[in-house]
């Protein structure tokens, strides 16, 4: 089948499929569709229909059924859509597959939010751990003549940081990553030589992490009294930013917001990003923050928690924030509390118990 163009004088109009395993879904898959939504708006697109189907195990050539295969062409040729977006990861050959039996463009949940990144990247040193996360994910999608069609027409998928178009050659691709890893490992060693510097000053480090759009950056503000950008959106921040806090007991901390995570986090952005988590895996004391507001926080509480274990770091001392209390109707449950002990309940936008905040995190070690 001849595939479609993406029209490129408008937004991308995206079927969304989501796709239920047994026994591998943490998020509902209504939520998990809701977040994809999201994503989807984020990247620049317009999502003008989904589909969804259960399943025990994936199909191996097309991951979803052949008879979804083709409600899924009917759905695109009604909706006039020119991109499907998969809530899974897809194989290289069930996404030329999927491609090849729809005539339009099929991305994937982590092509999806690479492409936010690449958006999203404001620093040299972000656009380079974009960039390798992007080429390497491209490599295993080129075809036989190495290269690939369905991305010749731009849109998602094809840009690289800062609007660049991305190479679709292999050789020159592979070029491409072994410059972009010369570039990375300077840039680390610049950021090891930072963080010494800032050891020698004998502050505590204190890192946010927590679950995208959670809050983070707006707590940051709060605390140091800057201007870190905050929006409400999805990866607003990409770029660690440290700024020092002055705690109630004349102490002095160093509080870095770091790139929120996300279900399903591409292992490829774990590893390209590996000299900005390190801000996460080096810092003395976690500051987890969640948001409360979110019906079902649990569910992105374990999320950051598998990412935090692929880093390392799960068994590093964490104080668990509930943000965003100043939305709630009642105040949350005791035990909860108790279960993520210690915790906390603030409201980083009203400021409301900040100083409770603050006097938890002077109780730890150091301060």
């Amino acid at each position: 089948m001849i595939r479609q163009e993406p029209m490129l004088n408008g937004p991308e109009k995206a079927i969304l499929v989501g796709i239920e395993l047994s026994g591998q879904q943490n998020f509902s898959l209504t939520e998990s569709l809701q977040e994809l939504r999201r994503l989807a708006l984020t990247a620049g697109a317009e999502p003008v229909g989904q589909l969804t189907q259960s399943r025990a195990r994936p199909d191996l050539k097309f991951f979803i059924g052949t008879g979804k295969v083709e409600e899924l062409r009917d759905l695109i040729n009604s909706k006039d859509a020119n991109l499907a977006i998969f809530d899974c990861a897809l194989s290289p050959a069930q996404d030329r597959n999927l491609e090849e039996a729809l005539g339009v463009k099929v991305i994937d949940r982590t092509e999806l939010i690479i492409d936010i990144f690449a958006q999203h990247a404001r620093s040299r040193e972000g656009a380079l751990q974009v960039e390798l996360a992007q080429s390497n994910f491209l490599l295993t999608r080129l075809t036989g003549h190495g290269t690939m069609m369905s991305r010749l027409g731009g849109g998602i998928g094809t840009r690289g940081p800062g609007e660049t178009k991305l190479e679709v050659d292999r050789r020159r691709i592979r070029k491409r990553i072994a410059d972009l890893k010369k570039e990375l490992d300077k840039v680390i060693k610049e950021r090891t030589l930072r963080r010494e510097m800032r050891r020698k000053s004998h502050l505590t480090s204190i890192a946010l992490v927590g679950y995208t759009n959670s809050g983070k950056s707006t707590l940051l503000n709060t605390l140091s009294k800057a201007d870190v950008l905050v929006e409400d959106q999805l990866f607003a921040t990409l770029d660690p930013t440290t700024r020092r806090v002055y705690l109630p007991n004349h102490k002095v901390i160093l509080l870095t917001d770091t790139v929120g995570f996300i279900q399903k986090l591409p292992h490829q952005l774990v590893a390209a990003f590996k000299a900005t988590l390190e801000e996460t895996t080096q810092a003395d004391l976690l500051l987890h923050v969640v948001d409360a507001s979110y019906p079902n926080f649990e569910d992105q509480i374990a999320a950051v928690y598998t990412v935090l274990e692929e880093l390392d770091c799960a068994a590093k001392p964490i104080i668990t924030v509930f943000n965003k209390i100043d939305q709630l109707k009642k105040d949350l449950p005791a035990d909860l509390l108790k279960k993520y002990h210690p915790a906390i309940t603030i409201s980083a936008l009203s400021g409301q118990n900040l100083d409770k905040l603050q006097d938890l995190i002077a109780t730890f070690p150091g301060q």
